[in-house]
């Protein structure tokens, strides 16, 4: 197969996302031919190291035997049914499972298609729960600075990232933002437990003015992705539920990004130890491989929808919500998780690759340097308005898959890389800051 052919066909037909088609006059697609591990491979025998886990979502390598066995086998058995009126086992299984993961404290899972449906469909359960319970008012949100939620209409009203928001903003929804915990704007010789303090005190100043008519507060929580993997001290979480409790408006966790182990735990809420109102899961919930989301909640938030009247009801849809397939998919991923002890495992890992890159965080080009659990990244120092494109070429160049958010490099290799490529990563992000 010609890379060349290939190119030309995809250009003609395919409109890519996140993406200014006239930039592939200069900057070439990349053909992937198939995928093994941590690896993707070309048409000409070219290979590269998938060190971002393709948008953040595999977790266990391409093309995972333990996940093609399983989906397989529920090839044979039910490719999907539509979830109204109908139900199967996989859906039921992977419901309990999730359950059991946060203690029966969120036990009802409503299912969509991908992280921007999860996100809606957070929003409007929490407008439509105030609703039922005689407060219509509150039907407003507050998210962070700099936060992202997704880039359909609802998703983007709560998203505080100029590039995706402000072409559609007289298509939004007001929102408010308040001050980010993303230790990196605190002042100069503020220490990181006064700054969170600060961002704290911000929300509550807020709520207190506000919180008759808001009615949920949302966060990525930990590390704020595409704002650059923006983190913070599971402290602001702990602070954050607190608040919204004292002003009754609920807390909605997108862990959309930082859940199943990204975090260093299963999911980064546990750090705090709390349990928000919403959880959205999706990206790694299926192991990358299938488009699957779920958005988990409380019995007393289910009690508001269960009513005689069919307009009490949440009256939400998605065609393919809770696919046979991609709930299979997600259930063997649970397997891995814990067969393999992979929380445990990644911290293993985790400290090797933290050994591995102090060449690169001590590189004159480099500052900010940060790890939180299986992510790392850091800022390159760079007038270049074009950084981001030619890194990404120069990673190519090394055999790496990195693509930066502006001038910010960072890692979410699949959970199977194993030592020789951790050092290959390492190695080679330095050859390519060398070359930029």
């Amino acid at each position: 197969m010609n890379n060349k052919y290939l190119m030309e066909r995809s250009l003609k037909t395919v409109w890519h996302p996140c993406t200014q088609m006239k930039q592939h006059e200069v900057l070439p697609l990349v053909p992937i031919a198939r995928g093994e591990g941590a690896w993707l491979y070309g048409f000409q025998g070219e290979r590269y190291l998938d060190a971002i886990g393709s948008w953040w979502v595999n977790l266990f390598g391409h093309t995972n035997p333990r996940i093609n066995a399983a989906i397989r086998e529920q090839l044979d058995k039910l490719e999907h049914v539509m979830l109204a009126g109908f139900t199967h086992e996989p859906v039921i299984e992977l419901s309990e499972r999730l359950g059991n993961l946060v203690s029966g404290k969120l036990g009802h899972c409503f299912y969509g298609s991908d992280g921007a449906s999860a996100i809606e469909i957070a929003l409007k359960m929490s407008f439509h729960y105030w609703h039922n319970s005689g407060h219509p008012e509150k039907n407003d949100f507050v998210s962070l600075q700099n936060g992202y939620h997704g880039e359909t209409l609802g998703t983007l009203s709560v998203t505080d990232v100029a590039l995706f928001r402000d072409t559609y903003a007289p298509l939004l929804r007001h929102s408010a933002h308040v001050l980010t915990p993303d230790w990196r704007y605190a002042a100069a010789g503020e220490s990181a437990e006064d700054y969170t303090q600060r961002a704290a005190a911000a929300l509550e100043a807020h709520l207190a003015q506000h919180h008759a008519e808001t009615a949920a507060l949302i966060v990525e929580p930990l590390v704020q992705g595409a704002a650059g993997m923006g983190m913070y001290h599971p402290d602001y979480l702990k602070l954050a539920r607190q608040i919204c409790d004292k002003y009754r408006v609920h807390l909605i966790a997108d862990e959309i990004a930082v859940g199943f182990g990204r975090t260093g735990t299963m999911f980064a809420c546990e750090q705090a130890h709390i349990t928000p109102d919403f959880l959205c899961l999706a990206k790694g919930l299926s192991g990358g491989y299938l488009p699957l989301s779920v958005v988990m909640t409380t019995d007393s938030i289910y009690q508001a929808f269960y009513h005689d009247e069919t307009t009490h009801g949440f009256l939400h849809s998605h065609t393919h919500a809770g696919n046979a397939l991609a709930c299979r998919a997600a259930l063997a991923t649970l397997d891995i998780f814990e067969h393999d002890d992979i929380i445990n495992t990644n911290r293993v890992k985790a400290n090797y690759l933290n050994h591995a890159v102090q060449p690169i965080a001590s590189h004159p080009t480099v500052k900010n340097f940060r790890n939180c659990g299986m992510i790392w990244a850091f800022e390159v120092e760079t007038n270049d308005p074009a950084f981001a494109g030619r890194f990404f070429q120069a990673a190519l160049a090394q055999e790496l898959v990195l693509r930066p958010l502006g001038n910010t490099v960072y890692f979410m290799p699949p959970y199977i890389i194993n030592e020789q490529e951790m050092d290959l990563l390492a190695a080679g992000t330095l050859r390519a800051l060398d070359s930029c």
